[in-house]
């Protein structure tokens, strides 16, 4: 807060956690807040949505790094409450639609399109996909794959691993994993890492590794 406050920051880019515990009132000079990171619930997206434009932004570090976002309703849309009561029956904010220069696709198991409201995994083109995973040429292989929706530029699209759907009005939603990849205060963690380091330890003979606490910022292993 300090340090906003004294170098006059206007734009800032900050995960959930850390938002639902800051003092949104003091920060006279912020314009523009944008959540990234983790899943952002529409009680945080509302808190800082009261002075400054609130984006909820979308991305993996492989698509460098947030193809989509959702801007959360201004307070002076004559439509304001009738908008943010809509978003109350969703699990979390949105996170909108893609950028410019970025395909969203949502497929499922046989790389198929799914229907309005169905979930399907988040598949991402476009020239912000990265060349892969360096040294690592059997998992590039297995998330980065050639667009099956886009024949002329020999493009690839990146799987995501991460669930989602389209709602009525266009913007998507997301729900969650396909795996047991969680995110923590903004950390990529793979539960069954831990547990192999875990279950390495001479005196445990099997462990579980799951996450508790429902706020973001209450998060844990």
């Amino acid at each position: 807060i300090r340090l906003m406050d004294h170098e006059s920051i206007t734009t800032v880019t900050l995960p959930p956690s850390l938002l639902a515990i800051l003092p949104a009132e003091e920060i006279d000079t912020l314009k523009t807040v944008i959540s990234a990171g983790e899943s952002c619930s529409c009680d945080v997206a509302k808190k800082w949505s009261t002075g400054p434009q609130f984006f909820n932004a979308y991305g993996p570090t492989e698509c460098t790094i947030g193809p989509t976002y959702f801007q959360f309703p201004d307070q002076n849309d004559p439509d304001y409450e009738q908008k943010v009561l809509r978003l109350k029956n969703l699990s979390a904010c949105p996170i909108g639609h893609p950028i410019s220069n970025t395909r969203i696709y949502l497929l499922d198991k046989d790389l198929q399109p799914v229907p309005l409201g169905v979930a399907g995994e988040i598949c991402i083109a476009g020239v912000g996909i990265t060349r892969g995973y360096l040294g690592k040429p059997a998992l590039t292989a297995e998330k980065f794959i050639p667009d099956p929706y886009d024949e002329t530029t020999g493009g690839r699209i990146y799987r995501t691993g991460d669930l989602a759907r389209y709602l009525p009005d266009g913007n998507i939603e997301f729900l969650g994993r396909t795996d047991q990849q969680v995110k923590v205060r903004g950390f990529r963690i793979e539960l069954g890492e831990v547990e192999s380091a875990i279950n390495n330890h001479p005196d445990v003979l099997q462990s579980v590794v799951v996450v508790v606490g429902d706020a973001p910022s209450d998060r844990k292993l």
